[in-house]
């Protein structure tokens, strides 16, 4: 199957269980692949892929370096996660976390798909957290066409990143966390 649209999803204190959640709702993705990139020490990132694994009906796996996107996958960022178009397609490339404050940097990865938001029916995701990770790779997104939603300061267990994006991203949807997980299943469809 061939990707045809992308959701990027970052989120920090407080992600987890709305990530679930919507992880969850989520019909099996066919031409849709979803990158997550949840602020969390490597040491759980494999029990929070391994949890989202057996609650949803598509496959998660952890971006490893070379691996090749996929349709109908979900992916969880690590490290700094950068893309490269080959051969047999898009191509993550991780680099140690210690380059950037934040495992994994949100904005790395949602920078990495703004040469590729016309190409593909992109859409980025602002959650709760701290700080403003991810603000400025949702800006270029949205720049390039992209669709962005970010959550409204009432649902947002942390108001920091999305405060951030209500403010600095021209366009972006804000919603509360159910309309979100309503929206990224409709954006699926």
């Amino acid at each position: 199957m061939e990707v045809g649209r992308v959701i990027l999803i970052g989120a920090s204190t407080g992600g987890p269980g709305q990530i679930e959640s919507i992880i969850k709702a989520l019909p099996s993705l066919r031409h849709t692949t979803i990158i997550i990139a949840q602020h969390m020490a490597s040491d759980f990132l494999g029990s929070f892929a391994k949890r989202m694994s057996q609650q949803s009906a598509n496959s998660v796996y952890i971006i490893e370096n070379k691996m090749v996107l996929e349709a109908g996958c979900i992916y969880v960022a690590q490290g700094v996660v950068t893309l490269t178009e080959e051969r047999e397609g898009l191509v993550f490339h991780l680099s140690p976390p210690k380059e950037s404050r934040f495992n994994p940097d949100i904005n790395s990865i949602f920078s990495a798909f703004t040469p590729y938001a016309k190409r593909f029916k992109t859409l980025g995701v602002i959650l709760t957290g701290i700080g403003d990770d991810g603000v400025q790779g949702c800006k270029e997104l949205a720049l390039q066409g992209a669709r962005t939603l970010t959550q409204t300061a009432q649902s947002a267990i942390v108001d920091g990143m999305p405060a951030r994006a209500r403010q600095e991203v021209e366009g972006i949807e804000i919603l509360n966390t159910d309309e979100i997980k309503n929206k990224i299943t409709e954006f699926c469809t």
